[in-house]
């Protein structure tokens, strides 16, 4: 990797890094926006509520509307709108301003990564590609596992503004490594928006969304109550658990990497095998998650599995839409945020009737759905390929 691509990818790192704890560190802060918003824990809810369900409904549209512009300035600006946002949450006492400034940088995410993305796998050679995509997704990993907390610290023993103009100063970072790191990247084509759509034709394509759905669902019924099931039933203090999500976030980080490499040798396999080791690994934690001992190794396994489904629900979308490669990461940040609402959901469900133990069998049921998502999608391109063999 040349010293060009280096700063390249690590600038789309920070920003990735920037952006998702822009959307997730409020989860660790609703407590204390309650306070100094006066308001009550339903409305504090729907300022990560209403993050996700914008990026969902809305991201594929705006990333259609704006493909047509220079992708550095496109991205620049989105990290303006990240910036004045968390400058806004930390000023601001008024609930519905902080939430129109929510919704704003919400209608730009899927558009940020649908560029970062395309940017990063562009920047290296193809077979290369993998890694540079890892390398972005290692900056989601990092945002849910250490900015989240990193925030939270910083409320409780500085101030929660203070936490927000953390979040604006690592995406104004990242605001200036576009600036000195990403070329300008005007629009060699016409983009047909038309011809974008027509991938949603693709019968295969929404085989690939409903393994997203599925795959995302599966990593956040679980992880989304993590804290409550290593402290009630790993019976863990909340020094080991920050320990332990340390150690988790570490492990999804090089998880990322160790599956974008299986993925280049053999993705069809890969996808399988991640499935299936995933359901076995929840499966363990289900059974021995009661030893805080077994739990330090399978803590690690977990965190591999969890953040490695980013690189291997994103390779699995874009085999099916390579002609439309913005739009179809938009499609894969749309339909993520709905798997992640799904399994939060059903999480939650699962713990509201049987129990924070039974929430890793919520995983394990998305995970068999998944496989089989992936196992009809496969006997389908098996299917046509032989047809088309016949023909000729």
């Amino acid at each position: 990797m040349t010293n060009k691509s280096f700063f390249l990818l690590m600038t789309l790192t920070i920003s990735v890094f920037g952006v998702i704890t822009t959307e997730v560190s409020v989860i660790g802060l609703l407590p204390q926006l309650e306070l100094q918003l006066n308001i009550t824990p339903i409305q504090v809810g729907y300022l990560v509520s209403v993050y996700a369900i914008v990026v969902a409904i809305a991201g594929p549209v705006i990333t259609l509307l704006l493909l047509k512009y220079n992708r550095k300035y496109v991205l620049l600006c989105i990290l303006f709108i990240f910036i004045v946002s968390n400058i806004i949450y930390a000023t601001e006492n008024i609930f519905n301003i902080i939430l129109i400034f929510r919704i704003l940088p919400a209608l730009t995410h899927a558009l940020f990564f649908a560029i970062a993305l395309v940017i990063a796998a562009n920047s290296v050679p193809k077979e290369k590609s993998a890694d540079a995509v890892a390398t972005v997704f290692s900056g989601v990993a990092l945002g849910m596992v250490l900015g989240m907390p990193l925030s939270s610290f910083i409320a409780e023993y500085v101030s929660l503004s203070a936490a927000f103009y953390f979040g604006s100063v690592t995406c104004l970072i990242a605001f200036i490594g576009v600036v000195y790191f990403i070329p300008s990247l005007p629009v060699s084509q016409k983009i047909n928006i038309l011809e974008q759509v027509t991938v949603l034709k693709k019968a295969n394509l929404w085989l690939s969304i409903a393994t997203v759905i599925l795959i995302f669902s599966a990593m956040f019924s679980s992880f989304s109550y993590i804290s409550d099931y290593l402290t009630k039933i790993t019976h863990l203090s909340n020094n080991m658990i920050a320990i332990f999500l340390v150690l988790f976030g570490a492990s999804g980080y090089m998880g990322n990497f160790i599956f974008s490499r299986l993925l280049q040798k053999n993705t069809i396999r890969t996808t399988y095998a991640y499935t299936f080791l995933f359901i076995l690994v929840y499966f363990l934690v289900w059974l021995l998650g009661f030893s805080p001992f077994v739990m330090v190794l399978l803590i690690i396994f977990w965190g591999i599995f969890h953040s490695s489904g980013l690189i291997v629900s994103q390779t699995w979308l874009m085999h099916e839409a390579s002609e439309a490669p913005e739009f179809a990461n938009s499609l894969y940040i749309a339909f993520s945020n709905l798997g992640i609402t799904l399994g939060a959901m059903a999480g939650g469900f699962v713990i509201s009737h049987y129990g924070v133990h039974s929430i890793v069998l919520t995983g394990i049921l998305f995970l068999i759905l998944s496989f089989f998502s992936i196992y009809i999608k496969n006997r389908a391109t098996v299917a046509k390929q032989t047809s088309d063999k016949t023909i000729i």
